[in-house]
């Protein structure tokens, strides 16, 4: 079953106040969210000489981004959705949730809010925020499965918790919901590639310290994971009308 509802929308987009504040939104919510999630990891640094890759390190990471991604989606969601990642925002396209055009003004401020981060966070620590790399022994396609499999449950969870309109007073708890998700992985993924799940987030620190190895990992795999997951969702919970919300007299 297609899905008749991708738009590429109108360049008119660009100048619509809507729109517009919609992708300073974004932009702000993707600072709060990388200078608390990048943040964590320079400060684990300074106290423990470089200890951000020991398990401590990989705890601290899974809640700073787990909590910096719940505050972030809360206070994106009545202006732009909370998108906080051009992986979610490219879900949400292929799903017909969003033009293109509007995608593309969700992701300049996401990577602009990124590298402002990155920029702040180097400035004011005086610290360097190190590009997102693999461990050793973990070649590019691991990576690449990594970033399918962890991205795919985030945009999964997003269209479950966010996304589908019969979610009901579940939406209470989508940013939440979505900030367990990035932590959760953080803690199975980390210790292997970083587990970014978010090309955002990859991209300001490899603009900041100009480090770009292996770096399309970090597109390529989220991009696909969200794509699987809106496809999955969108066709087979949305489109198909597989659920019909029980009458509240019935639970």
């Amino acid at each position: 079953m297609a899905i008749p509802r991708i738009a590429v929308g109108s360049t008119g987009e660009f100048a619509q106040p809507d729109a517009l504040k919609a992708a300073l939104a974004e932009f702000i919510s993707v600072l709060i969210f990388v200078f608390a999630g990048e943040g964590s990891g320079v400060a684990f640094n300074k106290l423990t000489d470089d200890g951000s890759t020991t398990p401590a390190g990989l705890v601290a990471a899974a809640l700073a981004h787990g909590f910096g991604l719940f505050v972030a989606v809360a206070i994106g969601a009545n202006i732009s959705g909370g998108h906080v990642n051009p992986a979610v925002t490219f879900g949400a396209f292929l799903g017909g949730h969003i033009t293109l055009i509007r995608g593309i003004m969700y992701w300049i401020g996401q990577l602009l809010g990124a590298v402002v981060a990155c920029l702040l966070l180097a400035f004011s620590t005086g610290m360097s925020t190190p590009a997102f790399s693999l461990s050793s022994g973990v070649g590019v396609w691991n990576a690449v499965v990594f970033e399918i499999v962890m991205t795919f449950g985030l945009v999964y969870t997003v269209y479950a918790t966010a996304v589908d309109p019969k979610k009901g007073n579940i939406g209470i708890i989508a940013p939440i919901a979505i900030g367990l998700i990035v932590g959760a992985n953080i803690l199975a993924g980390g210790a292997f590639d970083g587990a970014s799940m978010n090309p955002a987030v990859s991209f300001g620190p490899a603009v900041v310290s100009w480090s770009w190895d292996n770096h399309w990992v970090y597109w390529v795999g989220p991009l696909i994971g969200s794509a699987i997951a809106a496809f999955v969702y969108q066709i087979i919970f949305i489109d198909s009308n597989t659920h019909e919300q029980l009458p509240s007299t019935d639970f």
